[in-house]
């Protein structure tokens, strides 16, 4: 699967928030927007609103291709009760946000190392697909022989809280996803419009 190698810190300043979790905060020293004296910028279409609201869910679930998007989208919308939330969920339940949210690592670009390095099982068996479903009653944890690491130490130190879907116990290195999760529960790291996403996809899926 391919792996973002892009400039991460410009994702976050253009966002304006530090969406990936870093423990050197990308804003600090760029408070104004890209280009001569930050320069203001033009008022977007409802075209351009939408595609930034999908490019602020990529990143924050790790720069997810437009494919794989598009792949949860279609898999949501079979679930006509409540397509955005069925979305949401789907993206969530990924094996590397579920490492991430349980404070396995510190960013979601560790997550995506610690499962494609083989680092992370799932009820006690390796698995390093980082698009993996966890379900509910799923236990995630990490291999003995990485649980030392300077990476995974501190990673648990980090004063974030895990959301109340999950359960973590630092002191096994493993937690479990409790039930799955609803939007509002969602500790999205800025304003995300999903119905406005999915309508975009929709019409361009």
């Amino acid at each position: 699967m391919a792996r973002y190698t892009g400039p991460k810190n410009r994702i976050a300043r253009r966002f304006g928030a530090n969406i990936f979790g870093k423990a050197r905060n990308p804003l600090l020293h760029k408070q104004h927007p890209a280009g001569m004296h930050g320069a203001k910028r033009k008022k977007k279409s409802d075209y351009g609103s939408q595609l930034e609201e999908q490019q602020k869910l990529k990143a924050l679930y790790g720069m997810l291709s437009q494919k794989q998007l598009v792949r949860y989208y279609q898999e949501a919308e079979k679930d006509k009760a409540n397509t955005p939330n069925k979305f949401i969920c789907r993206l969530e339940c990924r094996l590397d946000n579920i490492v991430y949210r349980l404070k396995l690592a510190s960013t979601i670009f560790q997550a995506h190392q610690l499962v494609s390095h083989g680092h992370i099982l799932v009820n006690g068996k390796k698995v390093d697909r980082r698009s993996f479903e966890v379900k509910p009653g799923m236990v995630i944890s990490i291999k003995p022989a990485t649980q030392q690491s300077v990476m995974v130490q501190k990673a648990l130190e980090n004063p974030r809280e895990v959301p109340t879907y999950l359960s973590l116990d630092p002191t096994t290195f493993s937690g479990q996803l409790l039930v799955n999760p609803e939007i509002d529960q969602v500790p999205f790291a800025l304003p995300i419009n999903v119905p406005l996403i999915c309508e975009f996809l929709a019409h361009t899926s």
